[in-house]
Parts: structure tokens; sequence; C-alpha cells
């Protein structure tokens, strides 16, 4: 972990280990997300010129993964990096929640000044509660921000999380062009953030699970003293551990460029270990987790949802498969080890 890292995770640490985090997504925690902010966590990825830490997303990744830890309700990683595209565009970052959209379906009109859109920003996360929407013209890395009012139709995902519809006309937009990775390539930089996220929520469904394993008796003592638990248990720890390990790896390889590959993995052996983690969770756990009071309810409902968002199994697979045939097979070994190398 790096230094500024460690003294963002210990802040955000303290917080959450308060009590402020919630579990519910249906209620904006304003207090909770004033106190992220004072903290200037949304400031991370942010150069120092800019009023912001100088951080990457090594820096990034402790804090993220407390976010998935403690399950909390708030566009955490959105901000950071909608911040980031304003701050190399050069666009007046506010105090304000911004969100950020990878699906938009309309047309931009250029107007004097700026452009105006009229279309939908589709499935945009936490966009209920967001002051100013930020999304990019792929075409040419153009950074975009949208200001409220649109016509918003709520949406949710498996877990309650706001993934809504917005719709515009004719709403003037501030643009700018941005040479950032994360601008040119927002869907992969969305699902690096993710990342953290899921290797946060996995571990805490791990440690809920030895938990739970070792207060419930059955024939006389803990279920986690059988050795078929015990099995189960271990190999949910195996599976988290490798995510912890691909999402960290993927962050510190987008500290250095082009992390294409590594994101590609990453994102595929999470959206795997999802599957696998959650069905030992609630083995070990049986029908009590799947109540809604139950805390092992909230973290497995996030995972499903959070496989499918920003590329599911199918996808990241694709994806690998194009990159490894494009470079050869005769390059595929000297290709993999020599990006390891230059991380490492």
């Amino acid at each position: 972990m790096t230094e500024l890292g460690n003294l963002l995770a210990e802040s955000v640490g303290r917080l959450f280990q308060s009590g402020s985090a919630v579990h519910t997504a249906d209620v904006w925690p304003t207090e909770l997300w004033n106190q992220l902010d004072a903290i200037g966590i949304n400031l991370t990825l942010v150069d120092e010129k800019h009023g912001g830490a100088s951080g990457g997303w090594s820096d990034a990744f402790p804090v993220l993964k407390l976010v998935g830890l403690y399950s909390v309700p708030l566009p955490v990683f959105e901000n950071m990096l909608a911040i980031k595209l304003l701050a190399t565009a050069g666009i007046n970052i506010l105090s304000s929640i911004y969100t950020i959209s990878t699906k938009t379906s309309g047309e931009w009109k250029a107007s004097s000044g700026g452009y105006s859109f009229t279309g939908e920003l589709i499935s945009v996360p936490w966009g209920r509660y967001a002051e100013h929407i930020v999304c990019v013209e792929d075409a040419q890395s153009t950074v975009r921000v949208h200001v409220l009012p649109a016509v918003i139709s709520p949406g949710a995902n498996l877990a309650g999380e706001p993934r809504d519809r917005l719709s515009f006309s004719g709403v003037r937009s501030v643009s700018a062009s941005s040479g950032c990775v994360e601008a040119s390539r927002l869907f992969d930089s969305c699902a690096l953030a993710r990342l953290p996220l899921i290797a946060g929520s996995l571990a805490a469904g791990l440690d809920r699970s030895i938990q739970y394993a070792m207060e419930r008796k059955q024939f006389g003592r803990a279920i986690g003293q059988f050795q078929a638990v015990q099995q189960q248990l271990a190999q949910l720890g195996s599976e988290t551990a490798a995510v912890s390990c691909a999402a960290r790896a993927a962050c510190r390889a987008a500290d250095m460029g082009d992390a294409s590959f590594q994101i590609a993995a990453a994102k595929l052996k999470a959206n795997q270990a999802i599957g696998l983690a959650t069905a030992i969770a609630h083995q070990v756990h049986g029908a009590i987790g799947f109540t809604q009071e139950h805390a092992l309810h909230h973290i497995t409902q996030r995972l499903w949802s959070w496989r499918s968002e920003y590329g599911n199994d199918r996808f990241w697979g694709e994806r690998l498969g194009e990159l490894v045939t494009r470079a050869g097979a005769a390059a595929f070994w000297s290709d993999l080890t020599g990006r390891d190398d230059a991380v490492g």
C-alpha cells in the first residue's frame, strides 16, 4: 500500500467503523457524503495543481476496497473518476455530486459557446442524486458535463443501487477535450474502479461466513469445525485473495499506462469468483443469509449486480481472446511475463 493510500484508508476506515456507513441505497446519506468530501477522497486522482492529492489508482485501491467492504451506498468511484476527467480537461470543478454515464443515446448539436444534447443517458449510477453528469464522446475524447434538470426515470440494479435513465431536451453542456487515458477508455476505467469494490465486498462475505461458521452449532459443535465447511471457507478465502491481487495489479498497471490486458484479466477473474464465492457464503449461512435483514443479503446482491456491470464474463473473455490472438501465439508467454515484470 502506498503512503498516500495508507493515510486515506486510515481516515476512511475510522469513518466507516464509527457506524456511519449503512447498507440501504434508497436514502441519500448526506452526513456521510459530507464527511467523505471533507477528507478529500473525491480528489484522490486529481493533480496537486488542481487542488488534488496527485494520487494514482494504487492510492485509490485501498479506499475503494473499504467502500466495498462496508457496503457504502455512495458513488465514490464515480466521483473520483468524474473529477479526474474534469481536471484533465480543464473544466472547473465544483463542490458537487458528480456521476458518470457510459451509455448515451441521442444527438449533439453545436451551438454558440458549446453544445446542446437531446437524448438519454441510460442506466446512470446514482443519477437521481447527481448535480452534474459527466460523459465522454469517444471519437474525440471530449469530456462533456451535463447540468440537471433532466427528466429522471428511476431504475435500480439487483442490489437496489440507483441506475436511472435521464432524458434531456436541448440541454447545454460544458465540453472540453482531454488527453488522459481515463477519457479515451472510460468503460475500461469504470471496470477498473469497480474491481476494488468487488474485492472489498468479497472480503466482507468471507469475514461474515467465518464468523457465522464459528457461532452456528450443529450436532453439538460449531459448523466451522467440520472439515467440509473448512474446505469451503478455504476455497472462499483463496478466491477472495486472488481477486484482491488481480485488482491491485490492474491498478498498478493503470498507473504506468496501458492496462487493458490487466483490467480484462482482473474483471474476468472477479466475475467468475463472484459466482463461486457467493454460492459458498450462502451454503455456509443456510437460509438465513437470503433474508432481507441479513448483511450477507446486501453483500451478495451487490456482487451479483456488479458482475454484469461494466462487462460480464463473456465480454471480458472475448476481450482477452482478442488481445492474445492479436499479438500471436508465439508472443503469448513473453508478452504475459513482460507485463508483470514491467508492473513489478
